[in-house]
């Protein structure tokens, strides 16, 4: 498996390289709602995810599903305009699949951005929170199997997933244009439900800050293959509450678009600054 998943990647490289022969050592990943960043990038070249060999196609509401090759604060950049989740039905290696393939395409700086569910109760929605650890342990974790020792080690470390450097630069930028953010620890679940509220409080009584769908099975990958990572989520719900109201994922859309012109401004200033 682990032979086939380095010829698939070379493949897949190989292929983005007819159409894109630049280079950069950035890569970006959009959340729910947050494609509208895509827009603000000076495309040289987008392909659709289901041109791409071995690439999955994303299928929910919000992701666009298209690799753009650009520029963004004066920088290249490797942009995904829509990413894969563990509930679509992929696997936990299909979800990290084009992590890996930026790697190859010689990304070693990784931003993530995602929607999430505030469990922290000081939290509203609209909250930029910089994620700063995160619990794995309801996800899979996409480096079961054989390990493909050219991609990284069988036992990564991950005591710092994310990285302090990444957040020490964005936290100066937020505070230059008077952006507040939030810090907190990230809680992956494969979805595609919203937690009941007995789930909210046990991630809450686990230490979690915001729980969501995505994003931690992308940073193993990454963090195996040796990149810096820096993630940041969008507090879209808050699902400690006393109200008996609901979520759906439209109002998610909407509050993750309400809260992008900031995210885009920190994406944008923390490329300006690498």
């Amino acid at each position: 498996m682990a032979d086939n998943l380095l010829q698939q990647l070379q493949e897949t490289v190989a292929y983005i390289r007819q159409s894109i022969k630049a280079e950069s050592n950035v890569g970006i990943i959009l959340g729910s709602g947050l494609g509208n960043l895509a827009n603000t990038i000076v495309a040289e070249k987008e392909i659709p995810y289901k041109d791409i060999p071995h690439f999955p196609v994303s299928t929910v509401e919000g992701h666009k599903g298209r690799l753009i090759f650009g520029e963004l604060g004066g920088r290249k950049v490797w942009v995904m305009a829509g990413r894969f989740h563990f509930y679509e039905g992929y696997t936990a290696q299909q979800v990290a699949y084009p992590v890996r393939a930026m790697r190859m395409l010689g990304v070693d700086t990784l931003l993530l951005s995602n929607a999430a569910g505030g469990v922290n109760t000081g939290f509203r929605i609209g909250d930029l929170m910089v994620i700063t650890d995160h619990i794995s342990l309801f996800t899979t974790n996409p480096l079961l199997g054989k390990n493909e020792d050219k991609l990284g080690t069988r036992f990564p470390d991950m005591s710092e997933p994310y990285s302090k450097e990444l957040i020490g630069r964005v936290e100066k930028i937020a505070a230059a244009n008077n952006i507040e953010l939030k810090h907190g620890v990230y809680t992956g679940v494969t979805g595609p439900t919203f937690e009941t509220r007995a789930e909210y409080k046990l991630i809450h009584t686990l230490g979690g800050d915001a729980v969501g769908m995505s994003t931690v099975q992308e940073t193993i990958a990454a963090v195996h293959c040796g990149m810096k990572v820096f993630a940041m989520s969008v507090i879209t719900d808050i699902g400690i509450r006393e109200e008996e109201n609901t979520i759906t994922h439209e109002e998610v859309l909407q509050a993750a678009h309400e809260a992008e012109p900031k995210l885009t401004l920190l994406f944008t200033e923390l490329l300006k600054s690498l």
